[in-house]
């Protein structure tokens, strides 16, 4: 007998994407749109650790933040009917990106080089991965996540749009889509 399936009104919602595309700020949105709690994992992280991304990174290593990210991923995505934004680099994870993949409606938000570049300078100071790095590092950086983000189940890109009008998008695409709904 096959599976039965989740439909998008059982399963979680997850945004992906480059730091600073805005997946908090539309994963908020959306999730008073259809009245479901929202994660951060990010947050999470850092209530978990009692302390800053930056300060995680400068004390106890990428690795460490990496294994919270993982573990709260797991039990956060077994749940069902939330909104989540995950970190920019959570999707690399091939485990992370699987249980994502077959336990949630996967959202990529993108954002071209030229459009993020522009937000690059109000986002160094919080986002360890981008400190001590050339615009080049940083820029194949962007690349090589963006190809790690191909695997998802909705993409929107982000350039022209206010996260209003993302969220209002994503909540019409989740009710009319029917390759969303099962």
């Amino acid at each position: 007998m096959a599976e039965k399936m989740e439909s998008y009104n059982e399963k979680n919602i997850i945004f992906i994407g480059f730091m600073g595309v805005g997946k908090t700020t539309v994963g908020q949105i959306v999730a008073e749109k259809l009245s479901r709690p929202f994660i951060d994992i990010d947050n999470e992280i850092e209530k978990a650790f009692n302390k800053s991304i930056p300060d995680i990174f400068a004390e106890d290593g990428e690795a460490a933040f990496r294994e919270k990210e993982r573990e709260l991923m797991r039990q956060h995505c077994l749940d069902r009917l939330k909104v989540i934004s995950i970190g920019g680099g959570a999707f690399q994870n091939e485990e992370i990106r699987k249980i994502c993949m077959d336990h949630a409606i996967v959202i990529f938000l993108d954002i071209s080089w030229e459009s993020w570049r522009e937000r690059m300078d109000s986002l160094v100071d919080t986002r360890p991965v981008l400190q001590n790095s050339t615009d080049d590092e940083i820029k194949d950086l962007f690349y090589r996540r963006k190809a790690v983000y191909a695997e998802h189940h909705l993409r929107i890109d982000s350039d022209e749009q206010s996260s209003e009008e993302i969220a209002d998008y994503v909540t019409k695409e989740l009710k009319h889509n029917k390759s969303l709904r099962n």
